[in-house]
């Protein structure tokens, strides 16, 4: 929807708000979408939409989807919206939640967003045990075999999810990692239903972990907030009994992207 303060005296998009807007747009919208969609919204010239869609894609900022029509974020745009969330002001915030959720589960907290391929943490509280498993800030982990990325692929609409099994390599991480696409796609839409997702053991042996989404007021997920523990200290039974504290702490830090 174009504001009024985004046209001029003839409601026209000014020349420099124009890429700014697509941009917008997409993000609004929350899942690969083409230049003729968003310029329904925007109402430019045919040429003019493709040409920014071309100098976007150029410069890295988004990036084309699978079906080779719509676009996506790309790299240059999903840092700098990681940067956003990770200013000092919200960051803070964040971290006090964190730290107060540490204290009561004792292991492991992680903020994460997603990438194109993949997810990646951007805000920690370490357990307080020697005994831990290093994740640290900025480490990558994939969609399919953990409780963050399994969280995103619940987001996404059964086309998309369904399209992303079927196109991605499932390697086999541990005995417990589902590589069969349709078991996958069960459990994502189990996950859909309760509103929280698990980790047993299907990334790292010996590894568990539960997550939640982090939403905006419009209900899409935006981040997860999760945690793990080694299986010698934490069984998924009592890691279960603190979703409750998990999704109350998710709604706090959702309140700070208000």
């Amino acid at each position: 929807m174009i504001e009024p303060g985004n046209t001029n005296e003839d409601g026209v998009i000014p020349t420099n708000l124009r890429l700014l807007m697509v941009l917008e747009e997409m993000a609004s919208v929350g899942v690969p979408i083409t230049p003729t969609e968003v310029n329904q919204v925007l109402g430019l010239p045919k040429p003019t939409i493709h040409r920014l869609f071309a100098t976007l894609e150029a410069e890295g900022f988004i990036q084309r989807d699978i079906d080779g029509r719509s676009y996506s974020p790309g790299q240059r745009m999903r840092a700098l919206s990681s940067g956003i969330l990770s200013s000092l002001r919200i960051r803070t915030a964040r971290l006090a939640i964190l730290t107060r959720l540490g204290e009561e589960i004792g292991e492991t907290l992680n903020v994460a967003l997603p990438e194109r391929d993949g997810m990646i943490y951007i805000d920690r509280v370490e357990t307080k045990w020697p005994l831990r498993i290093q994740l640290p800030i900025g480490t990558r982990v994939p969609f399919y075999c953990t409780a963050s990325g399994k969280l995103y692929l619940s987001s996404l609409s059964p086309r998309h999810l369904d399209n992303y099994v079927h196109a991605t390599i499932l390697k086999q991480h541990t005995k417990r990692t589902l590589t069969n696409p349709d078991k996958l796609i069960r459990e994502i839409e189990g996950v859909r239903e309760k509103g929280y997702s698990i980790d047993e053991e299907e990334f790292m042996e010996g590894m568990i972990a539960v997550g939640v989404p982090i939403t905006e007021a419009n209900g899409r997920l935006v981040s997860t907030l999760s945690f793990h523990a080694p299986v010698q200290r934490l069984s998924m039974k009592g890691a279960l009994e603190h979703i409750d504290a998990l999704k109350q702490a998710a709604a706090h830090l959702s309140s700070l992207l208000v």
